[in-house]
């Protein structure tokens, strides 16, 4: 009944009529490796049958969640909440997907109104994992204005460069944040107004709370096409000053139903939990459009810092159905002793941002019975391949492609390379872009253009793909280290070094020699217990351990014992940092 009704309310949005079919949940079969699809029969089903209409008019807000109200309001859904929010001090939201209607309208014309922001114009939230972050989200999508997100590890200097480079006339923020803001606001000409999540009051700023209060919820969303502007994500700067990545209204609010359906297979049924942080294209993925064009329930945890005894807490206490977090999270995870943890409704454990080492996803499945299922994407895509439930997991790969995208593997001319030989990881373009990529980089026409080599877009990124059809990522591009003719591939080198007790964390690099041109160099963070040993034995024993585990070759001649590797605010490693380091000691 209910897959009925929710197919006569995507009537009303045509583009979702082959995207979205929810149905009951299935218990998980207790043979992990035997994970059975919710959504579709088999991923060869999800490549033949894929289809998905890109109508001339699309507005997430309108035709989506809206559209989820009406099924709630008709007592067809599931009694899930739209989000569901708790902290560590025992404060819990729950909202329907009416009352997140509700709430959005008001803050819609709070932008509107008080803010007087007009269609297209662009607004930067640094918000932590607050609800008001995702009321903002939808609010945007309902005025037509640009919303660019922020984490709040921001520093003031990294404020005034997204306030210049995207030209904002809104920021939204915090306590925390409105200080630094205020700091450079006379710098930023087109910044109108300040909006402040807060108990208290600040001069010069809206107080949203307050505001909240006495303004109404009877909004009119706008018309917005598809190919329109609807988000500027800023990427996390491994390579370089962050590059402002441009999103329409259908590459993402179209696109990651694609995520929601077949990578994350999810149901009106399901509760999803992801840990990205709100500043980063990862939560438009997990915990805004996949999610809610499914129906599921977004689950948020307020944790300030990612504190693993929390993570295992909450999902053994909370019915979470599908989890989703960051490779670095994982390892942290299965550090700890989870024997007196029970997940019983945990079935579903996916993986992005960076690649994720074989030993974690074993250890994972040691302790939980769960395979974690690794997708592949960038800030510019939804995703773009994935392992899917129902097909084998070669641990280290990332699966296959996506149905939104061709990908190939291709030479330094654009040519499509055969299985087994390493080249640039590119996604067809022409003679039809993919609705699910990025437009172009914002007031940077000669970065977008680097992009493309023929018929491709060239995501930056190294890999084959095996004669089974399975993408295996290399490195970045800037990442290959050229050692005597050979070509070695960072990735290895450290999923080998993982598998090493003493090894918590590890980033490889090129180094200089004088005789090889380059070689391999790993900085290791260690294990507590190893912390104490003999450091000259320990690096002669990985060096060994590396030597039996891959090529030989690829073994690190230099190692270094750090205390904590340099990192993204999103978690990345910043291999760049560490290279440079090496190269200015030549």
């Amino acid at each position: 009944m209910l897959a009925l009704i929710t197919m006569k309310m995507l009537l009303r949005a045509k583009c979702f009529q082959h995207l979205v079919i929810p149905g009951s949940v299935r218990a998980l079969h207790k043979d992990y490796r035997i994970a059975t699809p919710q959504n579709f029969s088999s991923y060869e089903s999800i490549k033949q049958d894929f289809k998905l209409e890109i109508p001339e008019y699309f507005n997430f807000a309108q035709d989506v969640l809206d559209q989820w109200t009406n099924v709630e309001k008709a007592g067809k859904k599931s009694s899930n909440p739209a989000l569901w929010w708790i902290n560590e001090n025992g404060e819990e939201v729950r909202w329907s997907f009416e009352e997140l209607g509700s709430l959005s309208r008001k803050f819609a014309n709070i932008l509107t109104e008080a803010c007087a922001l007009q269609r297209g114009d662009r607004v930067i939230v640094i918000l932590p994992r607050i609800p008001e972050w995702w009321l903002a989200n939808v609010a945007c999508l309902r005025t037509g204005t640009v919303l660019i997100p922020g984490t709040t590890q921001l520093t003031q200097k990294d404020i005034l460069y997204r306030l210049q480079s995207s030209k904002a006339k809104c920021i939204i923020t915090n306590d925390v944040l409105a200080p630094a803001v205020d700091a450079v606001a006379s710098k930023c000409e087109n910044l109108l107004s300040k909006l402040i999540v807060s108990q208290n009051s600040r001069e010069g700023w809206g107080n949203l709370k307050e505001m909240m209060k006495h303004v109404s919820d009877n909004h009119t969303c706008v018309k917005t096409k598809h190919d329109e502007m609807m988000a500027i994500f800023f990427t996390s700067g491994t390579s370089g000053s962050p590059k402002m990545t441009g999103h329409t209204h259908s590459s993402f609010g179209l696109g990651l139903s694609i995520n929601g359906r077949f990578w994350l297979d999810l149901t009106p049924s399901d509760v999803m939990w992801n840990t990205s942080d709100t500043g980063w294209a990862k939560s438009a993925w997990s915990s805004v459009f996949s999610p809610w064009s499914q129906g599921a329930c977004v689950f948020a945890h307020y944790l300030p810092h990612f504190e693993p005894t929390s993570i295992l807490q909450t999902l053994s206490k909370f019915p979470i159905t599908v989890f989703c977090t960051a490779p670095t999270a994982y390892r942290m995870l299965v550090h700890n002793d989870m024997t007196s943890y029970k997940f019983k409704n945990l079935k579903h454990c996916v993986s992005a941002g960076e690649p994720i080492n074989p030993e974690v996803i074993e250890q994972w499945r040691n302790k939980t019975g769960l395979d974690i299922y690794e997708g592949y994407g960038q800030t510019e895509t939804v995703l773009i391949c994935g392992n899917f439930k129902g097909m084998k997991i070669k641990p280290g790969s990332m699966g296959k492609p996506s149905p939104a995208f061709d990908v190939k593997i291709l030479d330094a001319h654009g040519n499509v390379l055969p299985p087994g030989q390493e080249g640039d990881i590119g996604i067809r373009v022409l003679p039809n872009r993919p609705f699910g990529l990025f437009t172009h980089y914002v007031d940077n026409p000669s970065k977008t253009a680097s992009t493309l080599r023929g018929n491709f877009y060239i995501t930056g990124d190294r890999g084959y793909v095996d004669k089974d059809g399975y993408f295996w990522f290399v490195a970045r591009a800037d990442d290959i280290i050229l050692s005597s003719g050979y070509r070695i591939g960072p990735f290895e080198v450290e999923s080998a070094l993982i598998e090493h007790p003493s090894v918590a964390e590890s980033a490889v690099v090129s180094s200089p020699d004088p005789i090889r041109g380059e070689v391999v160099k790993a900085f290791i963070v260690l294990n507590p217990d190893y912390k104490l040993h003999d450091q000259e034995q320990l690096k002669k024993e990985i060096q060994e351990h590396v030597k039996k585990t891959t090529a030989p070759y690829k073994y690190p001649r230099k190692v270094e014992f750090i205390p904590e590797l340099p990192k993204t605010v999103s978690g990345k490693i910043k291999r760049n940092e560490l290279r440079k380091k090496e190269w200015k000691t030549l």
